[in-house]
Parts: C-alpha cells; sequence; structure tokens
C-alpha cells in the first residue's frame, strides 16, 4: 500500500489545476511553460513538499538529476549557508546534490571529480571558490562536457556561467563606514591567499583609506586564511600594538568573532573601544556578542541561482554565448549591528 503521507504527482496536479503532463515539464524545467504556470505548479510542490521519483525520472529522460558540489573553502559558516540553500533549491526542483570536498593533494581532487562524473552522471557542477579558478578541474568538467556555474571567480571568466557580488566596492563602502564613524586607525584581516575575493576586498579597503587621505602603518594589516584560528592570531598581533587599532575589518564573519573574541579575553570594550566588521553576513554574525556589523553577501541568493541554471540546462551550449551573458552579478548590503560606532579619540 502506497504511503499516505507521500505526495504524488497526481496530487499536485490536481490541486494545481493543470496536468500531469505539464507538472512534470515544470519539474524538468521546460522553457515552454509559462512563467504563471510554472510558479504555481512549484507553489503546490512545496506545500505538498512533493518528492519525484528520480529513477522513474531518469529512465524517461536524459538527464540524471544530480547536480555536483565541489568546495575547499575554510570558513564553515559560509559553506554551511551555502549548501543548506542549494540543498533546498534542488528539492524544490526535484534535483539531489552530490556534495565534494577537495582534497589538498590536487590528483586526488582530479580522481574524486572523475568519479562523481562517472558514477553519478551528474548534470552539472557547482564550484566553489577557491576550486573555481582550479584549471585542471576546469579541464576534465569540460573534457567531459559536463556543465559547470562558478562561484565568485577571478580568473578565465569566458569559460562558464558565474556568480559573484562587487567584492571591491562592498570593503570600500564598509570601511568608509568605519571612517564616517568616526575611526582613522582601521587595521584589516586578509583572506585566503588562494581566493581572488580576498584581494579584493584588500583592494577596496586601501582605496577608501586613500580616498579619505588616511595613512595605515604596514603593521595594522595581517594576513589571514577565513578561519577563525587565523583570525585570533590576527587579532591578537594587532591589539598587542602600542598604537593599537581603534577599529579592525576581517575579510570575513569567522575572523571577526574571532576578534570579538581576543578583545573581550583582554578587557577592550566593543564597541565602545574597538570597533569591528566582518563580511559575509553569515548566521555566525548574529550569534556572537555584540552582533557583528558585516557586509551581506547574497550567499542563499548564489546557491539558489547556480542550482537554477544548471537545472535549466541554458547553459550546456557555450558555442553562441557572449561572455557578458555568463556573468551574473548579485547586489550585496552593509549590515550595521552593534559592533562598530562612533569614535571620537583618533
Amino acid at each position: 500500500m502506497a504511503d499516505p503521507k507521500r505526495a504524488r504527482i497526481q496530487d499536485v496536479a490536481e490541486q494545481a489545476g493543470v496536468s500531469m503532463m505539464t507538472v512534470s515539464r515544470v519539474l524538468n524545467q521546460d522553457k515552454k511553460v509559462s512563467d504563471k504556470t510554472r510558479e504555481k505548479v512549484m507553489a503546490v510542490v512545496e506545500q505538498l513538499n512533493y518528492r519525484p521519483n528520480v529513477s522513474a525520472r531518469r529512465l524517461a529522460s536524459t538527464k540524471s538529476f544530480f547536480l555536483g558540489l565541489l568546495y575547499d573553502n575554510p570558513s564553515d559558516s559560509y559553506i554551511s549557508q551555502f549548501l543548506l540553500a542549494a540543498l533546498k533549491k534542488c528539492r524544490a526542483l526535484g534535483y539531489h546534490l552530490v556534495v565534494d570536498e577537495a582534497h589538498t593533494d590536487i590528483d586526488k581532487t582530479i580522481e574524486s571529480v572523475k568519479q562523481l562524473i562517472d558514477v553519478t552522471q551528474v548534470d552539472g557542477m557547482i564550484l566553489l571558490p577557491p576550486m573555481c579558478d582550479n584549471e585542471q578541474v576546469l579541464d576534465v568538467l569540460t573534457k567531459a562536457q559536463v556543465p559547470f556555474v562558478r562561484i565568485t571567480p577571478d580568473t578565465k571568466l569566458n569559460r562558464s556561467p558565474y556568480i559573484c557580488m562587487d567584492d571591491y566596492q562592498a570593503a570600500f563602502d564598509v570601511t568608509e563606514h568605519l571612517i564616517n564613524q568616526g575611526h582613522s586607525k582601521i587595521a584589516h584581516i586578509i583572506g585566503d591567499t588562494k581566493q581572488g575575493v580576498s584581494r579584493l576586498r584588500y583592494q577596496g579597503y586601501l582605496d577608501a583609506l586613500r580616498s579619505n587621505k588616511i595613512i595605515t602603518p604596514p603593521e595594522y594589516i595581517e594576513q589571514g586564511s577565513f578561519t577563525y584560528q587565523s583570525g585570533m592570531e590576527a587579532a591578537i598581533k594587532l591589539l598587542s600594538l602600542d598604537d593599537k587599532p581603534t577599529a579592525i575589518f576581517a575579510a570575513n564573519d569567522d575572523m571577526a568573532a574571532a576578534v570579538i573574541s581576543i578583545a573581550q579575553k583582554q578587557g577592550i570594550n566593543i564597541p565602545s573601544e574597538l570597533s569591528v566588521v566582518g563580511f559575509d553576513d553569515t548566521q555566525l554574525a548574529t550569534i556572537v556578542w555584540p552582533n557583528i556589523s558585516t557586509v551581506k553577501q547574497p550567499i542563499n541568493e548564489m546557491a539558489e541561482l547556480a542550482i537554477t541554471l544548471l537545472a535549466s540546462g541554458q547553459y550546456n551550449d557555450l558555442s553562441n554565448v557572449k561572455s557578458l551573458d555568463l556573468r551574473h552579478i548579485l547586489d550585496f548590503e552593509l549590515i550595521e549591528r552593534e559592533s562598530s560606532s562612533t569614535n571620537k579619540n583618533n
């Protein structure tokens, strides 16, 4: 007897007032279906928690309904948020997400990618930084004719569709936010050197200082790696200076949270004695206290768009796609919270 709790395609069709064929076309991203019908069907799919039978769909289609995701990112907060959003979008579209972490040995990573392709026959791959810029991985996917979407790549922007935000401008704006709060002694903890966004955020920070005629001593710059531990190590160095900074801009929330922890251990009050800002607006930014002022990177939207682009199949053939059509730039937002405030004692 069928599980009475499990919705069937007939149930979706009946409640949406369409045929089962229409529901099937919506789930298979058929471009001939109108936006109005698609939205109506997907609303019912979500309401009924309908899960398509993947085996049956694979038999009736050339698709596998599997999408892959490869990451090698030290920020647990970023990875967790991206994965949850991607999984939710896959579920809504009737896909399964296969996640693999890159090895420190690139040869092992390449073998893992090849095995993933052979075993699951993925319909597409999402590459998070820094794997999005690894040419060996790109070559393997291209040779296997597996479409891929890259998140915030730094090189070879004409090789695939990619999703990003303006990291440079966001870093400029968050630094200027501190300047407008009255700070001139602003330190920066740079992100992972393997990721292009680290350079962009660092450059935005520097240019904001220069445009406001603020000279920063070299000891105000510390190298991090997007990890909490690296943020702690950088904070200890910065807060041990004789001429301490009154504000610290960390290139992600993990490192900003670490700065807050070290400052509190040293009895430094935040924000009256030290303002701290981060980047990404992950859940961590609102877990620690004070809550972290940060740049809201549209992580959820990036994950959802990546899944949508791959599921649609619109980039399966790049022969007639212009380079500008590959670019998807999403908006950012500066979120002001309790970790930053006016400082008049510079």
